[in-house]
């Protein structure tokens, strides 16, 4: 009887080979490629929202709004991701000659259905916080009013604010720029009332 050989974990230069050809996109984490699953309506309306309200804001700077087909590398632990909006502003770095793989993100945006809401508020911002660069992570809900603002105080302190009413305005301070939840909202279908 014979056995099948184990596999190996990839690295991630094979990971990136595969990825840059690849019809469909992946995380990789610690060797190993992570399907996406593929996202909803509310969702991409959120993404789209977002994208024009921070591109009109950011017209005129030196910054840019990315969406999640811009990877990202959190190189101190490995892992390579594609958050839904990223923002940098001044000068960017990327991994090796190709212009796909984000190394110096400021802001992070995550659009969180109720199925990945605790992994985006755990696992998801602890990697993250690994990133040099990013001063404020954001969590958008997909589908009640509800937006969370992370923003670093020092290496290990963030502070926490929360917003669930359409009038409020999330400032974002690290690219001078304001949010209001009317905007980010603006078309999406079917949103709940917060929960108390």
């Amino acid at each position: 009887m014979s056995t099948l050989p184990k596999r190996s974990l990839l690295t991630a230069e094979e990971y990136l080979a595969i990825e840059r050809k690849a019809e469909f996109k992946s995380e990789y984490f610690q060797g190993k490629i992570l399907a996406m699953p593929r996202v909803q309506k509310p969702h991409n309306l959120i993404a789209i929202n977002l994208i024009r309200v921070l591109g009109n804001q950011l017209l005129e700077r030196d910054c840019n709004v990315y969406s999640s087909n811009m990877r990202v590398e959190i190189k101190k632990i490995g892992k390579y991701t594609y958050p839904d909006v990223a923002v940098t502003c001044g000068k960017e770095l990327f991994e090796e000659d190709y212009v796909d793989t984000l190394l110096n993100p400021i802001v992070i945006f995550e659009i969180l259905p109720d199925s990945t809401a605790a992994y985006g508020r755990g696992t998801k911002f602890q990697h993250y916080q690994f990133i040099e660069s990013l001063v404020e992570y954001i969590l958008i809900a997909q589908n009640t009013v509800r937006v969370e603002q992370y923003v670093r105080q020092s290496d290990r302190t963030w502070m926490y604010s929360r917003y669930e009413n359409l009038e409020d305005i999330v400032r974002l301070e690290s690219i001078n720029c304001e949010l209001s939840l009317k905007d980010i909202y603006v078309k999406v279908p079917n949103l709940s009332a917060p929960e108390p």
